[in-house]
């Protein structure tokens, strides 16, 4: 499902070049569960945002379901995210403004899905998060587990075939952190393809494979505690 060959990203910091992914090989199929883990500053959320095609490689390529995505149009990148990927990040990045509904709705709206699809969709989504009761509150009338639930049903939303998750549960309490992976989990069992950048040792030895990165380039790759 996803294929990156030679994938680098460069970054020029004053007069130093900072290879953030260096040469990188990777397949992961459709349906697995991958931990991306390493240090920090090692390429994990590089690697994350490369795969989500919110950053351009500087060189190499990239096949997203057999597609070269490469060097796709910034139209063509977005309509691709919209459709393929859903993002769970750290900070949640939800609307202030919005209800919790809204936020679940906005990437429906932005793809052009029909107001009742839209309305029927978002009372699913949020319903099987337990979130129904609420819908019509706002980010700051939330807990950090119930924004970080919202910020899934906005990912899952659009049905797509990637979750790609960035230290989903480092703003959590754990009892909160535990049943926000339990959820992504749920998903992953359901066929979604599900990576995600991670610091705990934990949480990474609960995915099926550990893609462990140093100074941008793969160290390991394989069963998580199975790295040289």
């Amino acid at each position: 499902m996803i294929q990156l060959r030679r994938a680098r990203r460069y970054f020029i910091v004053g007069e130093q070049t900072v290879r953030a992914l260096d040469d990188i090989d990777l397949d992961v199929a459709a349906g697995e569960y991958v931990a991306i883990t390493g240090p920090s500053g090692s390429g994990k959320s590089t690697l994350l945002n490369a795969i989500g095609l919110l950053d351009r490689l500087t060189g190499g390529s990239y096949l997203l379901e057999g597609t070269d995505v490469t060097n796709f149009s910034d139209d063509e990148l977005a309509r691709t995210r919209r459709e393929k990927i859903g993002f769970v990040f750290q900070f949640f990045h939800l609307v202030p403004r919005l209800t919790a509904a809204q936020n679940v709705e906005l990437p429906l709206t932005l793809a052009g899905v029909e107001p009742a699809e839209r309305r029927q969709r978002v009372e699913k989504a949020l319903a099987g998060l337990g979130l129904s009761d609420r819908a019509r509150h706002l980010p700051n009338q939330l807990s950090g587990g119930q924004r970080q639930r919202v910020a899934i049903a906005r990912a899952t939303v659009t049905r797509p075939q990637v979750i790609l998750a960035d230290e989903p549960t480092g703003n959590l309490d754990r009892a909160s952190g535990r049943d926000v992976v339990e959820i992504l989990e749920e998903l992953n069992s359901s066929g979604i393809t599900l990576l995600m950048v991670t610091h705990d040792p934990e949480l990474a030895a609960r995915a099926a494979r550990e893609i462990r990165m140093v100074d941008g380039m793969i160290a390991s790759d394989g069963r998580p505690g199975s790295r040289p």
